[in-house]
């Protein structure tokens, strides 16, 4: 061991005639500790409900989506679905008609719906929003026949979210009412089209905004129900690098023809995105300032410790000891007050992290936040920012203290002696 580090270890483990040097010292290390667990679980949140939000969002929508520039939809689409559908970059493609509308049950409750006409087959290879229901399934939206309730019509199958499906107070097998505003024109006006449907499953997301608002019926009910025979609205996109989504949504608008334009995953969801990077900031800057404060502890701690080893100090000068020696003596002193306390933090921080992402403890409003629960991921590059920011304020703390015992006088200190 280097003479300097272990004069500095020595003087860190003595007793000392002054007990408020120790309290201060160990105040010291507990606030590196706290400074340093507090960023590692902020970082973890902050990456946590981006991935969390990020993953959701993928997993209930598709990467690219393909649109008519004008309002009247896309005729013909079959041939262009086939032929975008073998772009070098294209994973799957699938056709789909959006319209907004009315679902109730009973007439006493309802709630308003995005409703979606899709191809089972065809949708679940861009979304996973219909792969894992939590009550019954997507079976019979792939079945031509349609059952008929008690008044002897027709009822479609209809597959709606958990939180709709509460709202509304719809369960499986039951028959809900839905209400298109795209309706016939009469001598007395616009009248609403409707249609019962019957709920044949109910999905769980894990994302409110989905959840809360969205149904899937079949392609050809829609269009029936919307009154627009062999049209979509949409072209959805699965494709091999979801992080180039813009470049191949370029690809796919050129390769469409004029008239057509798209939009990605990146592009919809930007602010949200923008928004949680400068929260990850501000949440950095803000906690770090605990570790600032533990830094100021360990200027005052190594302070005080040069005021009662000055004669120690002069002693060592007039042995021999060069300045420099004395200044990485209490260098090395504030960088293992900094050390200690970063490594127990680090621990610390760690493993309630993971403690905070295995057991999921921490609820959520879903209808808030999107989320049911408070997700943390750390990342080990983290942990890397947060000692390079620990050790460096601390360093940057010893460098007056030091400076000052270097700069001792042994003649003077030793005078009255």
């Amino acid at each position: 061991m280097r003479f300097e580090l272990f004069v500095a270890a020595r003087y860190l483990r003595a007793k000392r005639r002054q007990a408020v040097i120790g309290v201060i010292t160990w105040i010291s290390i507990a606030g590196v500790a706290v400074g340093v667990a507090s960023l590692i679980l902020a970082l973890a949140i902050t990456n946590g409900t981006r991935r969390d939000l990020q993953d959701r969002l993928l997993s209930s929508t598709s990467h690219v989506d393909l649109m008519r520039t004008m309002s009247d939809g896309i005729r013909d689409w079959r041939p262009l679905v086939d032929r975008l559908r073998r772009l070098p970059d294209v994973v799957a493609a699938a056709p789909g008609l959006y319209e907004p509308v009315l679902i109730s049950r009973n007439g006493a409750r309802a709630g308003g719906a995005m409703l979606k006409g899709i191809i089972p087959g065809e949708e679940r290879t861009v979304s996973d929003m219909l792969a894992d229901l939590k009550a019954g399934s997507v079976a019979p939206l792939s079945e031509a026949a349609n059952s008929e309730d008690r008044y002897g019509s027709p009822t479609p199958p209809i597959v709606i979210g958990t939180d709709l499906a509460d709202s509304i107070g719809a369960s499986l097998n039951d028959v809900v009412m839905v209400t298109s505003p795209q309706g016939d024109l009469t001598p007395y006006g616009v009248v609403p089209k409707y249609q019962r449907f019957r709920v044949v499953g109910i999905f769980h997301s894990g994302f409110y905004q989905y959840d809360s608002s969205f149904g899937f019926i079949r392609l050809s009910d829609a269009q029936k129900l919307f009154g627009e025979p062999d049209l979509v609205s949409i072209i959805s996109f699965r494709v091999d690098d979801l992080y180039r989504a813009n470049v191949i949504g370029d690809e796919i608008e050129n390769a469409a023809g004029p008239g057509f334009s798209t939009t990605n995953w990146m592009e919809q969801n930007r602010e949200l995105f923008r928004a949680l990077k400068l929260e990850q900031i501000v949440t950095f800057i803000v906690i770090g300032l605990i570790v600032c404060v533990a830094a100021l502890n360990i200027l005052i701690a190594l302070t005080m410790m040069v005021m009662e080893k000055t004669k120690d100090i002069a002693v060592l000068l007039s042995m021999g000891v060069q300045p420099g020696q004395i200044r990485r003596i209490f260098l090395f002193q504030g960088l293992l007050i900094s050390v200690i306390g970063t490594i127990i933090g680090l621990v610390v921080g760690y493993l309630l992290a993971w403690a905070g992402g295995h057991y999921r403890f921490i609820h959520l409003s879903a209808d808030v936040y999107s989320l049911d629960y408070l997700p943390f991921a750390p990342r080990i590059l983290h942990g890397v920012i947060v000692t390079a920011l620990s050790l460096g304020v601390s360093l940057l703390a010893t460098l007056y203290p030091s400076s000052s015992a270097a700069r001792v006088l042994p003649a003077e200190a030793l005078r009255y002696e």
